[in-house]
């Protein structure tokens, strides 16, 4: 699984989203001319491309990724610049877009892989912190840059504190210094490091092999669980809605697959290997 570097019409688009016939997409951001800043163009693709990939049954799992030697430098100055001249509303509107990105891409059905190589700054920590799974290369850096340039890294924050925890964000996004990417594991943004961006599709590959033998609904579900029960307080409320989920996929058709070659000694019908 390689990200596409061909020279086709196709390649000089800001956005890419290509699939395999096993049902792995991958987004790229192709902007390697500016070390992949998004602005609100690249905002809009994203969001398109990520709900269309969230409707599409066909796909089982997303890589995102980019294009060039760094994975993102978060906003582009260009964008920025002009947002610094538009009134308060159309500020609001602006910054909801991207809260929507982060939104759509956190709360995406399928499992999300992120591969970091180099910078990932400002927003790019929030996409990392929204993907399921994160990928760096040892000599990747992650910095919370925004109050360097006097803003605060708002929209991300829900996403990066529950990433990183509160007591480093009290740190990272006071002082805005560059982590590395073994701080980052340590923090938890980061699943894995790999030494070089070369890399980074082997260890991709090892948990797509992983993903690919679950239940597509069971993964979905799963996910909402977390989201469910993260940070709530143990009582009745939260143990009767566990038990309406495990209740609720044990009736499921891919419960019933699961449990049946289970018990059968079969794959399940969604392992196509």
């Amino acid at each position: 699984m390689t990200a596409n570097t061909s020279t086709s019409p196709a390649a000089t688009e800001q956005v890419l989203l290509e699939q395999d016939q096993n049902g792995i997409a991958q987004l790229i951001i192709n902007r390697p001319e500016v070390h992949n800043a998004f602005d609100d163009s690249v905002i809009e693709q994203l969001i398109g491309k990520l709900e269309a990939v969230d409707q599409d049954n066909s796909v089982r799992v997303l890589v995102l990724r980019s294009n060039g030697k760094n994975f993102s430098a978060g906003a582009d100055l260009g964008w920025m610049k002009r947002m610094a001249q538009n009134s308060h509303q159309e500020n609001m509107e602006d910054a909801g877009r991207l809260a929507r990105l982060m939104e759509v891409l956190n709360n995406l059905s399928k499992p999300t892989i992120g591969l970091v190589q180099g910078a990932a700054y400002g927003g790019a920590v929030g996409l990392a912190a929204c993907c399921d799974i994160v990928i760096a290369t040892e000599s990747s850096q992650f910095c919370l840059s925004e109050v360097k340039i006097g803003l605060i890294p708002a929209v991300i924050s829900p996403y990066v504190v529950r990433a990183i925890g509160e007591r480093q964000s009290r740190r990272y996004f006071l002082t805005a210094e560059a982590f590395s990417a073994a701080e980052a594991r340590e923090f938890g943004l980061v699943h894995d490091i790999v030494p070089s961006a070369d890399l980074l599709d082997d260890a991709c590959n090892r948990f797509i092999k992983q993903l690919r033998r679950n239940s597509p609904q069971a993964m979905n579900a799963a996910k909402a669980l977390i989201f469910a029960v993260s940070s709530k307080v143990i009582e009745q409320p939260v143990i009767e809605d566990t038990a309406r989920r495990i209740a609720d996929i044990r009736v499921s058709d891919e419960g019933q697959e699961g449990l049946g070659s289970f018990l059968e000694k079969r794959k399940p019908n969604w392992i196509q290997e």
